[in-house]
């Protein structure tokens, strides 16, 4: 595929919008790939990445490997996802901590677009599709309602596995890394060493997520080769549960101390913004809701255009 300098800028910042969107405990790196029309690719690109590239850098050398892996477009695609969490994590947790409404109704339009998008791509609709999309409603509604571990494990290995098991998450559309996190009790001990630059935990959480991401992937593409149309079914249905984890107005059930000694909320659930004791902030956030299914339909709308 030849491709202009533009278009791997185009890729860099769909790069970006995955990463912002990983930062998001509740929001799929993967849906940003899928409705950006990058999924496939970059499941191929990845799974392209095993031993044999050693005997093909050993014969045909490190061009010839650069190429096997699409090195090109996971460069500016690898590049835009860390710029992204590098520098807007500290922004993320702010909105996350004072304009959580707002923020989590963009993000709940823009997820609700993308399950219209996702289930268009289904070419065959039958009993099996219907029955993995509700399976996978279920099963990730089901994640959403699980309470996150109280106690914040900060050890080198458990930031290893974390970033494996999170990482499976981050490339499924529908499912967040980041939300596994938070289950997990990784989530503030990773944006923490973000923002104190922990290089040490920070590379442990990029090597598990790697060795999960190389295995994960192999999984992903021979399901879309074989199994399309079911896998975008239960893409769907992931989505569709996901939708609970994302709805902006929540009433706080319980709360803990964090690791400076302040109230934050342990466990929420969603309900009625007529409920919502406090400013509902309504209007803004059907607003921004109507923005952010806009952003995807003007997305999909360019894509065809492109094509």
């Amino acid at each position: 595929m030849s491709r202009t300098i533009k278009d791997y800028l185009v890729i860099g910042f769909k790069g970006v919008a995955m990463g912002a969107a990983d930062v998001v405990p509740g929001v799929s790196g993967g849906t940003i790939a899928f409705i950006s029309g990058i999924y496939e690719e970059l499941l191929g690109s990845i799974s392209t990445i095993n031993f044999s590239l050693l005997k093909t850098f050993k014969n045909e050398g490190f061009k010839a490997v650069w190429k096997q892996v699409n090195g090109n477009f996971l460069a500016s695609l690898l590049s835009g996802i860390f710029l992204s969490i590098l520098s807007l994590a500290k922004v993320i947790k702010w909105l996350l901590e004072n304009e959580p409404i707002l923020l989590w109704s963009f993000f709940f339009g823009l997820v609700l677009a993308s399950i219209l998008y996702i289930a268009k791509q289904i070419t065959k609709w039958n009993i099996a599709a219907v029955l993995i999309m509700i399976l996978g409603a279920f099963l990730a509604f089901y994640i959403t309602t699980l309470n996150p571990l109280v106690s914040e494990n900060s050890s080198l290995l458990f930031m290893f596995l974390s970033g494996a098991i999170a990482i499976c998450a981050m490339i499924l559309p529908g499912i967040s890394g980041a939300f596994i996190l938070v289950l997990l009790g990784a989530y503030k001990p990773i944006l923490t060493a973000l923002n104190d630059r922990n290089l040490k935990i920070i590379f442990s959480v990029v090597l598990g997520a790697i060795i999960g991401l190389l295995s994960f992937s192999k999984v992903l593409k021979w399901l879309f080769a074989h199994y399309k149309n079911i896998t975008l079914a239960g893409l769907t249905g992931f989505i569709i549960g996901s939708l609970n984890k994302i709805w902006p107005w929540k009433e706080t059930i319980t709360w803990r101390k964090d690791s400076h000694g302040v109230q934050v909320p342990f466990i929420e659930k969603s309900i009625s913004p007529f409920s919502f004791q406090g400013d509902s902030q309504f209007i803004w956030a059907i607003t921004l809701a109507v923005f952010g299914f806009a952003v995807i339909l003007f997305m999909e709308k360019w894509a065809e255009k492109k094509q």
